[in-house]
């Protein structure tokens, strides 16, 4: 038995299921790629389970559209990558975990030279330069310059020069041309001393914010997914949503005044109206502050989420619409944008998708 889902269906033993159209992330890759001039590569972002949407089917549907770089934050997140590409973890790895990074062909990120004493010769390594994120990195130029100088001498290959802006995505802020003027002050003037190495620094909403900041690649992320960098509509961008969020109705049933639902009877029913129970919960990633703040699409129509999410079910108020037990229900998709569940949650898209728990079956088109 399966449910019939627009475009797509549920099995029957199966709660929730995230489409991700492949063909979607290929040609996100490919439009963006359309930003670069002729000397920049393109980099797909794919850590976190590709955002939610699958590592590997992302990777590979990236590669397809033109990537030739891959990002990951973790030694983990190497494994099962398709071949073709330089992948780089760009996180904080441990001593005891650079064996296997390396064995796997991977490029590591460096910004102390105690970090750079630990790579064997021959690994490959980008310095990172923190013009203004905080986080990895060093603040001191010199001090980057003289971490790339210890990568050489231990007989390592300077492979990049990196930094990652803070504020790419709040268009018209002037911070972002700061740390743009910190970072080719500091990496421009070693092109020389560092032949091999490539200047990178835009992410996904840089690169299409200002082409200055593409030296000579990219690490896109969110948008190869077809969410909007900037959080409002990914149309506007050309993008296309990848995934699609969808389960079915488990039940029906009638709810008269002053009935309630869910844990602490947060909906009460003030004139007759119906319920469904759809079987989807913060166990799955759908955040309980949808709480009596969420939509889905049941028969083309958009119904309110009603009462508490709780960890495996929420309630949808149907009125007196045409609902029966096992008809689809779409919860991104269908008109629904990550974008605006996230300003619902006064969140971002990012953690909508990367929220979805291996609860959410998977399934690739």
């Amino acid at each position: 038995m399966s449910r019939p889902v627009a475009g797509a269906t549920v099995p029957a033993s199966q709660r929730a299921v995230a489409q991700i159209d492949r063909g979607a992330i290929t040609r996100n890759c490919e439009r963006l790629t359309r930003e670069l001039g002729d000397r920049t590569a393109f980099g797909a972002v794919v850590k976190a389970d590709g955002y939610g949407h699958g590592a590997a089917e992302a990777a590979q549907a990236a590669l397809d559209g033109g990537a030739t770089w891959l990002f990951v934050a973790t030694s983990e997140e190497v494994v099962g990558l398709p071949g073709g590409a330089t992948v780089v973890v760009m996180g904080a790895i441990a001593g005891s975990e650079l064996p296997g990074v390396i064995a796997a062909g991977a490029d590591v990120v460096a910004w102390s030279a105690d970090f750079v004493e630990q790579l064997p010769p021959g690994a490959r390594v980008h310095v990172k330069l923190d013009t203004g994120m905080g986080r990895l990195g060093t603040r001191d130029p010199e001090e980057a310059t003289r971490v790339a100088e210890a990568a050489v001498a231990r007989g390592c290959v300077v492979a990049g020069l990196m930094t990652h802006f803070a504020t790419a995505d709040e268009r018209g802020d002037a911070f972002f041309g700061e740390q743009l003027k910190r970072f080719r002050a500091w990496a421009e003037p070693l092109r020389a001393r560092f032949p091999g190495a490539v200047l990178h620094a835009a992410n996904s909403a840089a690169t299409l914010r200002d082409g200055a900041s593409h030296f000579d690649l990219v690490r896109c992320g969110i948008a190869i997914y077809g969410m909007d960098p900037f959080g409002v509509d990914p149309a506007e961008h050309g993008l296309e949503p990848a995934l699609s969020l969808r389960s079915w109705v488990a039940a029906v049933k009638p709810l008269a005044p002053g009935q309630s639902v869910g844990y602490g009877r947060r909906f009460v029913a003030a004139e007759p109206t119906r319920i469904v129970t759809v079987p989807i919960g913060y166990g799955d990633g759908w955040r309980r502050a949808l709480s009596d703040n969420g939509e889905v699409v049941i028969g083309g129509r958009r119904h309110p989420i009603v009462g508490n999410v709780s960890m495996d079910n929420v309630a949808v108020d149907v009125g007196t619409a045409g609902v029966a037990v096992g008809d689809a229900v779409t919860l991104l998709g269908d008109g629904i944008l990550a974008e605006a569940v996230a300003a619902r949650i006064g969140t971002i898209n990012y953690e909508v998708t990367c929220a979805l728990t291996p609860r959410v079956t998977r399934t690739y088109v």
